[in-house]
């Protein structure tokens, strides 16, 4: 079997953060079963809480499919998978923020740089992808990049949430 990804090299990072995506998402469950009243009765903070979710799964995902002994293009077409299937969420909270429910995207619970950061992130581990499918190794490092970029992005949201940022549907504006 071919291996030339070389995952000796990759195995302890990928072990770290596939780690991390785990236990981010079973912070994400405890803080949100302890305030679940408020999380579903406050669409922000339900949506973010959803999403932020389903964004470290494809990261934990990531994270298996990665240390999963298999051939480098086998890799590639997986990632690309996850990835494409991971991309229609932030492009439906988009195009329900501006087409469908344009309420909901003046309320605070959409923000287009989070929407911005989620698509770059999904292109880059497409693009990663490709490139492993090509037998190119350096996709991995795109891959790696992407997944660094959700489980930040993953904790500073779960932050605002923590922090009630977006209660009211806005954070306070400078008079």
């Amino acid at each position: 079997m071919e291996n030339a990804y070389q995952l000796g090299v990759w195995q302890s990072l990928y072990v770290m953060l596939g780690t991390s995506s785990a236990a981010l998402i079973g912070l994400l469950f405890v803080v949100t079963s302890l305030h679940l009243d408020e999380i579903m009765n406050n669409p922000v903070f339900r949506n973010r809480a959803h999403n932020i979710t389903l964004h470290l799964l494809t990261t934990l995902v990531e994270a298996t499919l990665i240390l999963a002994p298999q051939p480098m293009a086998v890799l590639g077409i997986e990632l690309v998978a996850i990835n494409l299937f991971g991309l229609r969420l932030p492009l439906g909270f988009t195009y329900r923020a501006f087409y469908k429910d344009k309420k909901m995207g003046k309320s605070g619970g959409f923000s287009i740089y989070r929407a911005i950061t989620y698509v770059a992130n999904y292109l880059l581990g497409i693009a990663g992808g490709a490139a492993l499918i090509e037998h190119a190794n350096w996709g991995l490092y795109l891959v790696t990049a992407a997944y660094v970029t959700f489980l930040v992005s993953g904790i500073l949201n779960a932050w605002t949430i923590m922090l009630g940022v977006g209660q009211t549907g806005t954070t306070k504006k400078a008079k």
